[in-house]
């Protein structure tokens, strides 16, 4: 598929890997909305980019996805590309992970994306071809202590998008996640000071707590994520559909 004008919604869009992607689909053409919850980071994204149309939604709320998507579609035309991008990353261990921690990251991190795939699918069954993203993780694939309600509810995501694969398969519409290590986000920035000012650490010890998971010894950029999304795109993507696409130095086989 090819942008032609088209419209894409990048939940989560406003910062990190989401801000990267929906930057990266603007500069290939494409109309496209962000949804993100603070209204200062939308502004930011506003500023950098008057070309992208930014709403304010808590994903986890499904009346306000649904209106949102009606917003951005008034705006923009019928959501042709679907990025899940919105998500909370908690730590902690298991036995110290209350219920609210549970409910908290599971609302945004799957319920988020369930919303917004309700919300857009039914335009996107009216067009030629179509895609859905969704920006799982590492941790989609395998267990990292301190981050059992984290992993579970990416696990969740992952299932849910090779379910849903297999359900559109009959139609032009894919469906993927995308599995990225730690990337140089601010979410990864402030562990790194969280972690000198708990330990007394240095800041290059408490980095090699993240680039000593990957083989390549480094943080992921956002950028390469944004780039496999494009790839997602293509029309050389349209028969890759249920997959799991590892971007982490090898740190998975």
């Amino acid at each position: 598929m090819t942008a032609a004008g088209g419209h894409a919604l990048v939940t989560g869009g406003s910062s990190g890997i989401g801000r990267a992607i929906a930057v990266a689909l603007v500069d290939a053409g494409w109309r496209v909305t962000i949804l993100g919850r603070s209204p200062e980071k939308l502004e930011a994204a506003r500023i950098e980019r008057p070309d992208l149309f930014a709403l304010a939604c808590d994903v986890g709320d499904e009346a306000a996805v649904g209106r949102a998507v009606a917003e951005a579609i008034e705006r923009n035309g019928t959501i042709a590309v679907l990025v899940n991008c919105a998500g909370v990353a908690r730590t902690a261990s298991f036995e110290k992970s209350d219920p609210r921690m549970w409910e908290e990251l599971w609302r945004t991190n799957v319920m988020g994306a369930v919303h917004a795939t309700r919300a857009v699918l039914p335009g996107m069954r009216q067009l030629p071809s179509a895609r859905i993203i969704n920006i799982a993780s590492t941790a989609s694939l395998k267990g990292y202590a301190y981050t059992s309600v984290y992993a579970a509810t990416k696990h969740a995501l992952l299932g849910l998008t090779r379910s849903l694969a297999l359900e559109l398969a009959g139609t032009s519409i894919t469906a993927n996640a995308i599995c990225p290590g730690y990337t140089d986000t601010d979410i990864i920035r402030d562990s790194i000071a969280t972690i000198v000012a708990r330990t007394g650490r240095s800041e290059t010890e408490a980095r090699a707590t993240f680039t000593g998971t990957n083989p390549q010894g480094r943080l992921i950029e956002p950028d390469e994520v944004a780039g496999t999304a494009l790839w997602l795109l293509s029309d050389a993507a349209r028969s890759v559909t249920g997959q799991a696409i590892v971007v982490a130095g090898g740190e998975i086989m």
